[in-house]
């Protein structure tokens, strides 16, 4: 089973990327993906496997953003996918059937794409504005995901959809409650006081 929670690396170096990392899984996160953009792949190679054991150890879900080559090097659970990268075709013919494959999806297009391509669960936003990424699309905030809940409900689909985007505690009962699967965040775990109180919050809100 997808966990509901999941957080996205942050750090402009492999050094704080582990830091960072390492605080969350020791605060009781249950996924990694690994997203370190626009780096040398030997760099983010070797952070992978670090990651790899780390989550191995804390019994946690690692994937990796984009890289396909590396998640099968590292043997991570899977990868996660932007629009603008590999294919998912591409991803599953290297990893396999038993790995998880998300996309990433903006619109209700976009997601019958995703879902057309085969992904296990896909990330959607932004939720509201973040600093965290690049050319950033439009933001959908609340609204914006019932819609596309209950457009995807009247054609009968059911694929686990996690609100991503400037994500922080307060927002989970209203996205939980909207009928999205799980959320992703990065800054809302990275920059949290309190790391363990903040992910006891989540899955308390996330899980009931």
């Amino acid at each position: 089973m997808l966990s509901k929670i999941q957080y996205i690396s942050q750090g402009t170096t492999a050094a704080e990327q582990l830091q960072n990392i390492t605080a969350a899984l020791d605060a009781g996160v249950n996924w990694v993906q690994l997203r370190y953009k626009h780096r040398p792949v030997a760099e983010v190679s070797v952070l992978a496997t670090t990651v790899r054991q780390l989550c191995t150890q804390y019994n946690a879900t690692f994937i990796v953003n984009d890289w396909i080559a590396i998640a099968q090097a590292v043997d991570a659970d899977g990868v996660h996918l932007g629009l603008t990268d590999s294919p998912v075709q591409q991803a599953r013919e290297s990893l396999g059937n038993t790995k998880i494959i998300g996309g990433t999806a903006n619109t209700l297009v976009d997601i019958y794409q995703r879902i057309s391509e085969g992904c296990d669960y896909i990330g959607v936003g932004p939720f509201r504005f973040t600093a965290t990424k690049e050319n950033l699309s439009p933001i959908l905030g609340l609204e914006g995901y019932q819609r596309i809940v209950q457009a995807l409900a009247d054609d009968g689909h059911s694929i686990p959809l996690y609100a991503i985007g400037g994500i922080t505690v307060d927002d989970a009962d209203a996205l939980n409650a909207a009928g999205l699967y799980g959320i992703c965040l990065s800054a809302g775990i990275t920059a949290a006081q309190d790391k363990r109180e903040t992910i006891r919050l989540l899955h308390q809100k996330m899980y009931g």
